[in-house]
């Protein structure tokens, strides 16, 4: 059996540099990389906020932390405030890692679900050292000492999106990764097996590949236009198709947190980095004009904006055949589900952990490839499910999309997950679904959703006990609070410079 031995990358930007330094990382010398990438082209750099998965890939290129923090000013992300989602006036946090801590066989949650039952006032929130760092403009790292309450901590990034794909380019050049600058002119194609076998750029260089990764961005220039991997449209799901997007000056301490705020049409992002502060709004066409939009994102900003504001189109879905001949869509070309809960660099590297696990000899089994596409379906499956949970359980808000959002209806997969934990608090998760129970209490929770008691399991428990173990772990969060530095001298100490 052949191996491959040339890749070509089409497209820079985050997913063809985080594809190609982690191809590099994992195969070294045994592959040829190339990325051809036009600077003529501009990528999209929305995805300026991360989740805590990013730290599997950093992982498995040896990123250096202090170094990466650095190079793309990012800050630390313990999570996301949702502001007036539920209902006009109200906030709550979606926090990185664990409510409470392991007590017994009886999930943590259902301690807590037990504990109101008996009259207890107390929210999930209090239980989350996450919830309280963030609330407090605080930051530390998780620990693995699990007898720490620190080992409930995740955390991500939010960084310059552009920065990051600049650092990633040299590390991957460094490690013999080759850049070809230009734009696609033709794609040569097998008569017989329809593979793709060769780029040429414009100016007629050629680069010629066993396996091709579509890094192109919503143009998918391979996976779709020569391929024809159909795409599946998500809009009646999740019906916002454009995003206006701006930086402002930094005016006050970064926050350790994403916030998304409810706007009529949609919703706006801020996401903070060490130099500035990202800010988009993201709307659906249908309900409002390109000018309010960007009037709307100008009347909420913290500071004076950097930019003119930059308009984004796209559409919610993804295609079933992200891997289709020797051609593997990763990034904006598979799919696109919009940025409220962060996860389009985790989808670059959902993408490329799968290639990585599956990656074929230079046949491309058509095994590897249905393996691959099912997965990462249901990856997709999964957080399309977690977004409409945001847009559909809301209260008090008249403008025509969320009443739309209220009324329409939803993924069968949804209703289980809802009904399931309105019953009894129960979360009926599958082993591979990215957000957790964690995620999902946070937004069940926070957006009006509630257990009508704790499943049976809990009447096992001794109620005075359960009470007694919980207002511990409340105060040992409490006390561990203060104790932890402020968001922006844990970044100037990573970095070496002066607070």
């Amino acid at each position: 059996m052949r191996r491959i031995e040339r890749v070509v990358v089409l497209g820079g930007g985050t997913a063809g540099w985080m594809t190609a330094a982690a191809l590099s990382a994992t195969f070294g010398r045994t592959l040829s990389i190339n990325v051809l990438e036009s600077d003529a082209i501009g990528t999209v750099g929305v995805g300026e906020a991360t989740i805590p998965t990013i730290h599997w890939f950093n992982e498995l290129i040896g990123l250096d932390e202090a170094e990466f923090v650095r190079a793309t000013r990012a800050s630390f992300k313990l999570g996301i405030e949702f502001v007036d989602w539920a209902r006009p006036g109200h906030r709550y946090f979606h926090p990185f890692g664990r409510y409470g801590v392991d007590l017994d066989r009886v999930p943590f949650h259902q301690h807590w679900l037990r504990a109101q039952a008996d009259g207890s006032d107390r929210p999930l929130s209090a239980y989350s050292l996450a919830t309280q760092l963030a609330a407090a403009g605080r930051f530390a790292r998780s620990t693995s000492e699990q007898r720490s309450i620190l080992s409930t901590l995740g955390y991500a990034y939010h960084f310059d999106a552009g920065l990051y794909a600049r650092h990633l380019r040299g590390i991957a050049e460094g490690w013999g990764v080759t850049r070809f600058e230009g734009v696609l002119g033709q794609i040569e194609r097998d008569p017989d097996t329809g593979f793709v076998t060769a780029l040429t750029t414009e100016r007629g260089e050629r680069l010629m590949g066993d396996l091709f990764i579509d890094c192109s961005g919503f143009r998918a220039l391979l996976i779709d236009e020569t391929m024809g991997a159909s795409f599946e449209d998500w809009s009646h799901w999740l019906p916002c198709d454009r995003a206006v997007a701006v930086p402002c000056a930094r005016v006050a301490e970064t926050t350790p947190y994403t916030r998304s705020t409810l706007r009529p049409a949609g919703w706006q992002w801020r996401i903070p980095l060490q130099h500035r502060t990202g800010n988009g709004y993201v709307y659906a066409s249908d309900y409002v004009s390109d000018d309010e939009a960007a009037a709307t994102l100008l009347a909420h900003l913290d500071g004076e904006a950097l930019a003119d504001p930059h308009l984004l189109r796209f559409k919610a879905g993804f295609r079933r055949e992200a891997w289709c001949g020797n051609v593997v869509a990763i990034g904006l070309s598979s799919g696109f589900l919009e940025p409220l809960e962060s996860t389009s660099i985790h989808l670059i590297q959902s993408g490329i952990a799968k290639l990585i696990t599956l990656f074929p000899d230079a046949d491309c089994d058509p095994g590897l490839a249905r393996q691959f596409n099912t997965l990462f379906g249901r990856d997709m499956d999964g957080i399309r499910d977690f977004l409409i949970l945001h847009y559909h359980a809301t209260e008090g808000h008249d403008a025509p999309l969320w009443r739309h959002m209220r009324a329409m209806t939803l993924p069968d997969t949804l209703v289980e997950k809802m009904e399931q934990y309105t019953r009894a608090g129960r979360l009926m998760l599958g082993t591979d679904e990215l957000f957790r129970e964690a995620s999902w209490l946070a937004v069940l929770n926070g957006q009006g959703i509630h257990a009508a008691g704790p499943a049976p399991l809990a009447d096992t428990l001794d109620g005075a006990v359960n009470r007694q173990q919980l207002d511990r772990i409340e105060a040992v969060i409490a006390r561990a609070v203060p104790t932890l530095p402020r968001h922006d001298e844990a970044i100037a100490t990573l970095i070496g410079e002066p607070h």
